[in-house]
């Protein structure tokens, strides 16, 4: 896995439509943007779907919807733990875009 530090305040690259942004210097809180394929065929409401720990044993699970903004979906949260945070998204029609089955994550170290 590829390791991209990505600096407080700051939106990472877009990789297939999702891009992070850490709101304070110890990565606990984040914002997570979404201009994929789901927002691109009109979704009406887009979920984030996440949990924490190893990407093939989620825990904590929750879908939170997002806030639609311009050009995309956005959803501010809280990091509760301290190891990856993985997500993909879903929309109210059950239509999921998980990065072709491998996920986001989004690693929290200081």
């Amino acid at each position: 896995m590829n390791t991209i530090r990505i600096e407080p305040h700051t939106y990472s690259h877009s990789i297939q439509g999702v891009k992070v942004k850490p709101l304070a210097d110890d990565g606990k809180e984040v914002s997570i943007f979404y201009h994929g394929p789901l927002f691109q065929a009109g979704a009406s409401q887009v979920y984030l779907h996440c949990g924490y720990g190893d990407k093939n044993d989620w825990v904590q699970v929750n879908d939170l919807p997002m806030k639609q903004v311009n050009n995309g979906w956005e959803k501010t949260l809280h990091i509760d733990a301290e190891n990856n945070l993985n997500f993909c998204f879903r929309d109210s029609a059950e239509n999921w875009d998980n990065n072709s089955g491998d996920n986001w994550a989004y690693r929290i170290s200081c």
